[in-house]
């Protein structure tokens, strides 16, 4: 809102210092600094207001040291995140940008669906929460309207930049004239197919429709079959692993910064022409806006960890990691980066395939000998740690080092190839 506010100023009235909101650098300093005040300073008065009404948690006997210590700490601590996300958004990006758009729809839907399982939780006094179909069913939907949108909606396209003496061998009303901040002319010509980028690989874009398309080219019209599948497993795989990762103190929300200061480097130099072009990378128009609310991310995250890093004053619940969770899949879909998510989310997927490996293994020798076996001493990972005798505060400091390694990684994957 502040941006439209001071684009005014400063095309009616030349309002001094107004011309610095046209900078998407600076607006995502003010949405980091905004979202760090509001987590850090309201987030302390949420807690008390938390407090006050008993809205604490209810911690299951697993038979892990210090987990008495930790009844009754107030929950639901994620609407602390989710207001220091949408706040800053809300007044420093461009409101009418489709990614925008999508990004506060992922984060009001998946914070609902937590906050619904919290209050079934806290208030119902039902440890189980909300129904674990429900919650599928929520996540699917989000996915539904997150590939609907990208495959189909107009604004939702790649360029392409076209070399010297082609141009007239492409459709002229896909070719556009960008000029950049140099004032060099680039030629575009412009994509709707459902592309994403391969890692570690030269020619390194694919087409979701090439497997349709290589059966019968009719058949490449209707990618969307493939797309949006991929889209709602991406989603709802990432948001569950968010969620299971947020059992120890500060381990999803310092988790979640480092990814999200990862895809704002994605975000940045795939919606700027100049360094699409040097990183030789896809060029996604009106994608450099998520930044912003890349930036807002990554300040709420840092911020709660002022109240949840060990030993947590809150907790922030489901209403914050399926947030979280779903925030950064939806992220990575749009900057065409999907394909790095084993990596880049690689504590998530770590936690997820140590319960699959668990209760798979568990079955497999109860079926086979009569009495089921374990290959950690419990999971999701962490709790393996905990039952080792690990102190949480070092298992969750070796988490973010792997996760820091991780994102390492996944960043030089703009140049190794």
């Amino acid at each position: 809102m502040l941006y439209y506010l001071f684009k005014f100023l400063d095309t009616h009235y030349n309002f001094p210092g107004a011309g610095l909101f046209n900078f998407i650098s600076f607006r995502a300093a003010a949405a980091v600094l905004l979202s760090l005040v509001i987590s850090m300073l309201y987030g302390g008065n949420l807690i008390a207001l938390l407090r006050r009404k008993q809205i604490g948690e209810t911690i299951r006997e697993l038979g892990l040291a210090g987990e008495n210590a930790k009844k009754g700490t107030p929950t639901m601590g994620g609407l602390i995140i989710l207001g220091s996300i949408l706040i800053p958004t809300l007044l420093f990006a461009r409101l009418e940008n489709v990614y925008i758009i999508l990004m506060l729809i992922a984060t009001v839907w998946l914070g609902l669906i937590g906050f619904a399982d919290d209050y079934i939780k806290v208030f119902k006094k039902d440890k189980k929460g909300l129904a674990g179909t429900f919650k599928i069913i929520g996540q699917v939907g989000l996915g539904i309207i997150v590939g609907t949108t990208l495959y189909f909606n107009k604004n939702v396209v790649t360029k392409e930049e076209i070399p010297q003496g082609e141009v007239y061998k492409y459709d002229s009303e896909k070719i556009s004239k960008i000029t950049d901040d140099n004032l060099k002319v680039h030629y575009m010509v412009t994509e709707k197919a459902p592309t994403t980028t391969i890692p570690f690989l030269k020619s390194h874009e694919i087409d979701y429709s090439v497997v349709l398309c290589a059966i019968n080219k009719d058949w490449c019209k209707y990618a969307w079959l493939i797309f949006i599948p991929v889209v709602i497993f991406i989603i709802t795989a990432v948001s569950n692993g968010a969620n299971l990762t947020d059992g120890i103190d500060g381990l999803a929300t310092g988790t979640s910064a480092i990814i999200g200061v990862t895809l704002l480097v994605f975000a940045y130099v795939s919606g700027n022409i100049i360094f699409a072009d040097y990183l030789d990378i896809m060029y996604i128009p009106n994608v450099g806006e998520l930044v912003i609310f890349i930036a807002a991310f990554v300040g709420a995250c840092i911020g709660f960890l002022w109240y949840n890093a060990y030993p947590a004053e809150v907790f922030m619940g489901d209403t914050g990691s399926l947030a979280l969770g779903g925030i950064i899949a939806t992220l990575a879909i749009i900057v065409r980066k999907e394909l790095l998510i084993p990596v880049m989310c690689g504590i998530f997927l770590m936690e997820n395939l140590s319960v699959v490996m668990q209760v798979s293994y568990f079955k497999y020798t109860k079926k086979k000998f009569g009495e089921g076996k374990r290959i950690f001493l419990m999971s999701p990972l962490h709790h393996h740690y905990q039952k080792l005798g690990m102190n949480e505060s070092k298992i969750v400091s070796r988490f973010w080092i792997v996760g820091i390694l991780l994102a390492i990684l996944t960043v030089v994957t703009l140049k190794i190839r």
